[in-house]
């Protein structure tokens, strides 16, 4: 072979490994990935609502707390130390039947045979003078009824009759009701019973807002506590000690009542602002201004209704409020911004939590895409998307190209 044969033949093989790589270097340019877009939010964690705070009608003595679901949290007056709750425990009682019995709407769920034992009790609870039910030996109560007659006239025989039939025996039951106040961080409670007979069963309005909270979320518990009255197999008509059930929106939940308690109430309200289905929960300790229901229900109602007048909806951030920035591997920036205004129901002064949740991680953004949601207050029921304001995204060659090196 000669020289330049060799030389061609060099020339060739050259070119086509240049051409190789060529076309390697394009195909790899071509196909690396692109790093996600670098957003940060700009918006601030809370905003406070326009205008001055409500002047609310605490009651005078005592503890009182509310909280508008949804909305804010929960709001405080009187103090947190711990104070006799008497009936209002019943709440905890029934939340507790209920969670490991649930009722659907037309259920009876299970069914309590009254025996002598159960017969002597109550006798025995009534010479004490405590609230009871009557019953019978031989009477069948159901599940259901059970809990009319626990939660309305606020019977003592029939929490314990509950804790033994969910328990075994009381005091396994109590040991459930301060391990379940535990878990839902009711850290100035304690239950010494199931009924709140007992002085040292103690708790505090907040504590028992949370409990509140869920127990309405149970559809029997709602469903029960929201009744006037009730027929029961010996007992006949037996009526709510709740007066307000049905005035004004007020739908529940459980009166308390002893010396040492007070006039107690926890209770819940329903009301309409703006087109807007609201509940307000509440709760009144310690109150003692004249006979003790009546002074619960008074100061409870006059809180109740002061919640109410104030609320109000307000725009918490105007459309085109500014809620992030996005920017690309070229240094190209886009923002996102509110699509529409956010309102929400509140008063004068409210602070609430903003949360932004973000859209899975992308390189590439066109104007006008959402990019993230935003919402308000602790339940998040109010929303609005966040949109970009311009594309961006998607690499240049020359970055490709730098990439490569």
């Amino acid at each position: 072979m000669t020289a330049f044969r060799r030389r061609q033949r060099w020339a060739t093989a050259g070119a086509l490994a240049l051409a190789l790589l060529l076309v390697a270097v394009v195909w790899r340019a071509a196909t690396e990935a692109t790093p996600p877009l670098r957003i940060q939010r700009t918006l601030a964690a809370y905003v406070q609502l326009p205008g001055r705070a409500p002047a609310l009608a605490w009651p005078r003595a005592g503890q009182a707390a509310f909280e508008v679901q949804g909305v804010g949290g929960i709001t405080a007056s009187g103090g947190l130390a711990p104070v006799p709750i008497a009936s209002v425990a019943k709440i905890m009682t029934a939340y507790l039947v209920l969670s490991e019995h649930p009722l659907a709407p037309h259920s009876q769920g299970f069914t309590i045979t009254i025996t002598p034992a159960d017969a002597a009790d109550e006798e025995r609870r009534a010479e004490l003078l405590e609230s009871i039910l009557p019953v019978r030996a031989g009477e069948r109560l159901t599940e259901r009824q059970a809990l009319q007659a626990l939660l309305l006239p606020s019977a003592n025989n029939i929490a314990a009759l509950l804790a033994v039939h969910d328990a075994g025996s009381q005091a396994a039951f109590v040991a459930r009701m301060n391990a379940t106040a535990r878990r839902l961080h009711m850290v100035s409670t304690t239950y010494t019973d199931p009924s709140g007979f007992s002085d040292t069963t103690v708790s505090t309005a907040v504590d028992q807002i949370k409990l509140a909270r869920l127990a309405m979320r149970l559809p029997a518990f709602a469903a029960i506590v929201a009744q006037r009255s009730v027929e029961l197999p010996v007992a006949g008509s037996v009526a709510n000690y709740d007066a307000l059930i049905g005035r004004d929106g007020y739908a529940g939940i459980k009166t308390g009542s002893d010396r040492a308690a007070g006039g107690c109430f926890v209770f819940a309200k329903r009301t309409t602002v703006i087109g807007r289905r609201v509940l307000i929960l509440g709760a009144v300790l310690g109150q003692r201004q004249g006979p003790i229901i009546e002074a619960a229900l008074s100061s409870a109602q006059r809180l109740g209704d002061s919640i109410a007048a104030a609320l109000r909806v307000e725009t918490v951030l105007p459309a085109g409020t500014r809620v992030l920035s996005a920017s690309d591997v070229d240094g190209d920036r886009s923002t996102g911004s509110t699509a529409g205004a956010l309102r929400e129901v509140g008063w004068g002064g409210l602070e609430l939590p903003l949360r932004v949740a973000f859209q899975s991680p992308t390189s590439a953004l066109r104007a006008g895409e959402r990019v993230a949601t935003v919402t308000v207050g602790a339940g998040g029921t109010s929303a609005v998307s966040v949109v970009a304001s311009r594309t961006v995204g998607g690499a240049s060659l020359g970055w490709r190209l730098r990439h490569l090196l």
